[in-house]
């Protein structure tokens, strides 16, 4: 009797080469930070470099553009400027926070009624432009003598009106499992205690998202201040980099660019700094619930 020949065994196929995946990720994120790689090396190039030449190194290095840029062309630096946007994004980023929890809170927590309409209309209200509230939110703190104050960039942020960080605040709540705020309600928490000692510990990541969302929005903010505020000493970092930019003489692109790059800083900084709980925020907001 002859026996056939067992088949040989299929060998696995052979995991791609790890140094091909980081050579591909690191092609990519070349090409996506040559824009910012290039901005900066603009800041020690000429006007006839900046529009000649693509490439971003520079022939010399000289930062009198960071100084020249600094001072600007008015009575004040962009010291000032800086601290004007401070003062607009700290406090709304606050009230936003605060607002936008306690409204998550009851959404995902509480019962009553028209709960389901009212939620179904706040998120309606994120599919408007916001241009298309500038109007009457412009006549109504006319009417209340707001107008070239920072009221009008904070106090709508106090009652909840960054629909999306609700939105997103919710989807975070209703992943987290109830039996924590099951258990301290059987020791007699209220709801007030339950929120600070409970829910806002575990909405940490949620939060840290919220703010970092919140303090590069604000930052790069332009119609908001352009509308609201006439005062040049209260301009924000938005409005005094278009006001460095002249109408009636040359403009030396290079200053311009150099506190462009200075202006980034601070939305780069935060972000890095949180990036850990922030991707965890968003991430999870996205997938829970």
């Amino acid at each position: 009797m002859t026996t056939s020949a067992s088949p040989a065994p299929l060998r696995d196929a052979a995991p791609p080469v790890p140094w091909v995946r980081y050579i591909a990720l690191g092609a990519v994120s070349l090409l996506m930070l040559y824009p910012l790689i290039w901005l900066v090396g603009a800041t020690f190039k000429t006007n006839a470099e900046i529009f000649t030449e693509i490439g971003f190194w520079p022939s010399r290095l000289d930062f009198g553009a960071y100084e020249k840029g600094w001072k600007t062309s008015t009575e004040y630096t962009f010291a000032t400027y800086f601290l004007n946007s401070f003062i607009i994004t700290v406090p709304r980023i606050i009230v936003t926070v605060i607002s936008c929890v306690l409204v998550a809170y009851a959404f995902a927590r509480f019962e009553f009624w028209g709960k389901k309409s009212l939620f179904a209309i706040m998120v309606g209200t994120m599919m408007l432009p916001l241009i298309v509230l500038r109007l009457p939110q412009y006549l109504m703190f006319r009417e209340v003598g707001m107008l070239d104050s920072y009221w009008p960039l904070i106090l709508p942020s106090a009652f909840a009106t960054d629909t999306f960080f609700v939105f997103m605040l919710v989807q975070f709540l209703r992943g987290i499992p109830r039996d924590m705020e099951e258990a301290a309600m059987i020791d007699g928490c209220n709801a007030i205690q339950m929120l600070w000692h409970i829910i806002v510990p575990l909405l940490k990541p949620a939060i840290i998202s919220v703010v970092v969302f919140q303090f590069i929005w604000t930052m790069n903010d332009f119609m908001g201040p352009l509308i609201y505020l006439a005062s040049v000493e209260k301009y924000p970092v938005s409005l005094a980099l278009k006001m460095s930019i002249g109408a009636t003489e040359e403009v030396e692109w290079a200053n311009v660019i150099a506190i462009s790059v200075v202006a980034l800083l601070p939305s780069v900084a935060v972000f890095f700094a949180a990036q850990k709980h922030f991707i965890e925020g968003a991430a999870s907001s996205g997938i829970k619930g």
